[in-house]
């Protein structure tokens, strides 16, 4: 779009050239706001983040948003298995879950969505997850995710990746 305007007190014009870019898409879907991929992927510095989480855990999550999350991180539904709290048949079954299920699903991404911020790709992340770690008494940090102090293991120890402080 061009527009054109007159410069103080002389005659000139002006021309001053808009034009808007579009940009690219990763994902065609956006995930919807404080779903569990929305949580992968947003700071958790937004206001008010912490109590509509607590909100959105005490609703249930979605089978929809539980699905999105799976997809987006790469895995399958038999890797989280033995970290929630319900069988993935019962899962099948239901629409929206129960509070400690959707805790454990909110829990894990955040995770994931620290170690995505803290990793170079989904990829690394992956691995290191999967990957024995000296600091956490030679154990998988995935296989220390099926319990609330698991998880804060495996994220103090991404904390300190990220800080570079190494045990």
């Amino acid at each position: 779009m061009n527009v054109k305007t007159k410069s103080g007190d002389s005659n000139k014009e002006k021309t001053v050239v808009r034009a808007r870019v579009a940009k690219k898409r990763s994902n065609p879907v956006s995930p919807a706001k404080f779903s569990p991929s929305w949580v992968v992927l947003h700071a958790q510095d937004a206001p008010g983040y912490k109590i509509e989480l607590i909100n959105r855990i005490r609703e249930g999550v979605k089978k929809t948003d539980w699905k999105q999350l799976i997809h987006y991180t790469g895995s399958t539904e038999k890797e989280f298995e033995h970290i929630l709290p319900a069988s993935i048949s019962s899962m099948q079954k239901k629409t929206v879950y129960g509070k400690e299920t959707s805790e454990r699903i909110y829990e894990l991404a955040r995770l994931f969505g620290l170690g995505y911020e803290v990793f170079d790709s989904k990829e690394d992340f992956k691995k290191w997850l999967m990957t024995p770690s000296k600091t956490l008494g030679k154990r998988i940090p995935f296989e220390l995710l099926d319990s609330s102090f698991g998880f804060e293991m495996v994220e103090s120890e991404i904390m300190r990746i990220q800080y570079n402080v190494y045990s």
